[in-house]
């Protein structure tokens, strides 16, 4: 399901991933429109714009998490350095993505959100980071509770941050679905995050990702 206030975006999004056989865009809505919407409609996945002139995409996250099996919430915005990404992240959406996503980047990405896996564009996220940053003593915090994980935590910490859903993990490190999902639960609870999203943005400050770059680059 595509919420925005611009019938142009929704009908574009809906166009897009309609084309592919295993994707159902089962509504369109404005944000006033969302919640009946969902409720009538049960969408797996909700892409959900995060600004909007009657209800923001922050009120209407806030209500969807509240129901019973909520949705998978991604964000959709214009800016890569929204102000409003970091609450809802926190809130409980499984990533964002940026409306001038590339059209044939789209369905993979519902794909991904639909499989469990997050949505955190690198780039974006880095100048979200960036442009919020935490002080020198939650970086070194973050840090701290990352040497806590074993070397396998950190590298399905790693792939969870790129957004790969539990399957993938497993089919890129060649463990199986079961065992990854063990190795999510204990990194969720060393780490005292909440879920993946939570995860990947703490990987992300701890500089985790900086360092698989530097290792793959000097491989």
């Amino acid at each position: 399901m595509v919420v925005d206030d611009e019938a142009l975006v929704r009908s574009g999004f809906q166009l897009i991933l309609g084309a592919s056989e295993d994707i159902e865009v089962v509504a369109t809505a404005s944000g006033g429109d969302a919640v009946d919407t969902v409720r009538r409609e049960r969408p797996g996945v909700v892409l959900l714009d995060i600004r909007m002139p009657d209800v923001d995409g922050l009120t209407v996250l806030r209500e969807l998490r509240t129901m019973p099996d909520p949705p998978v919430v991604a964000m959709l915005t214009t800016f890569d350095a929204d102000e409003y990404i970091l609450t809802a992240l926190n809130g409980g959406a499984a990533g964002f993505l940026l409306k001038d996503t590339e059209p044939e980047q789209l369905p993979h990405l519902v794909r991904t959100l639909a499989a469990g896996g997050v949505v955190l564009s690198p780039k974006a996220s880095r100048t979200l980071l960036h442009s919020h940053p935490g002080t020198e003593r939650a970086v070194d915090e973050d840090a701290a509770r990352v040497r806590l994980l074993t070397a396998r935590e950190r590298d399905v910490l790693v792939l969870v941050a790129e957004g790969l859903s539990n399957a993938d993990i497993g089919a890129r490190i060649h463990l199986g679905a079961g065992t990854v999902k063990d190795h999510v639960s204990a990194i969720l609870t060393k780490l005292r995050v909440a879920g993946r999203v939570q995860a990947a943005l703490l990987a992300q400050r701890a500089g985790l990702l900086d360092e698989r770059l530097r290792s793959e680059a000097g491989g």
